[in-house]
């Protein structure tokens, strides 16, 4: 699956930009399966798929929409001896970015971000509803795309024996392109707790990978495989992990 048709080769830098920008104007549907070792006391693993669907909608000639979700499935280990391993759906997160048509050097997208109390299981969710602010700035020159992703959100309503949650995720992402839609990536996801001890605020990794983008027949498809490791890290977050990810796209 990692050959490209070469009737579509010519394209591929093309693809990798595009798999690249978190708001490109193309659908498309990453699988970001995540595995975490060294979770908990007994340093077990940890599991999460997130399922990202990107929509992007036309508002007028001169803006765009883009709709940027996570689902995700998650695997937890026993964090206490009278606990069990569990399996189940999280909470889910959605963005909606407002960004030109027809940017400069400069892309950009800032808009509302929500999460939603969807967890099957207690101990795989917040409980709360989430509100606040997201927003996208990258640049493409020659072979780089260089850019960055902060959210932060806060919780609005939901159960008051739950905690309430202030929470931000900035993901920096550094990709260098090759020919035939080979390419270098680093995006690690940096989380602060706000609301958490000082010992358990942030999660901090350092890392990253490759990939490649290419065509399979007509459709155009991404694959890339990262490692990170937290350099500061909660207490019982994971040590190191695994990030591998498998895209659709549907460039129009």
């Amino acid at each position: 699956m990692l050959a490209a048709s070469s009737d579509y080769a010519q394209d591929t830098p093309e693809l990798s930009q595009l798999a690249q920008n978190p708001i490109a104007k193309a659908i498309s549907l990453p699988f970001q399966n995540n595995l975490n070792f060294g979770v908990g006391p007994h340093n077990d693993e940890q599991d999460t798929l997130n399922i990202q669907p990107v929509l992007p909608f036309n508002v007028g000639n001169d803006w765009n929409v883009i709709a940027r979700a996570i689902i995700p499935l998650e695997y937890e280990p026993p964090l206490g001896q009278a606990r069990n391993s569990m399996v189940g759906v999280g909470d889910t997160s959605l963005a909606l970015y407002l960004s030109p048509s027809h940017p400069g050097d400069i892309i950009w997208g800032v808009g509302p971000a929500f999460a939603f109390a969807t967890a099957s299981h207690e101990e795989l969710g917040q409980g709360k509803f989430d509100a606040g602010l997201s927003a996208v700035v990258l640049t493409i020159q020659g072979h780089w795309l260089i850019g960055a992703l902060l959210t932060d959100v806060v919780s609005v309503a939901g159960p008051s024996d739950r905690n309430t949650v202030h929470q931000m995720t900035l993901q920096p992402f550094i990709n260098y392109n090759f020919s035939r839609g080979w390419y270098l990536a680093s995006s690690p996801i940096i989380t602060a707790n706000w609301r958490g001890p000082d010992n358990r605020r942030w999660i901090v990794p350092l890392g990253g990978g490759g990939g490649r983008a290419f065509r399979f027949g007509k459709q155009a498809m991404n694959f890339q495989l990262q490692v990170f490791k937290n350099v500061v890290s909660a207490h019982d977050a994971a040590d190191w992990t695994l990030r591998a990810q498998f895209q659709l796209l549907f460039p129009k």
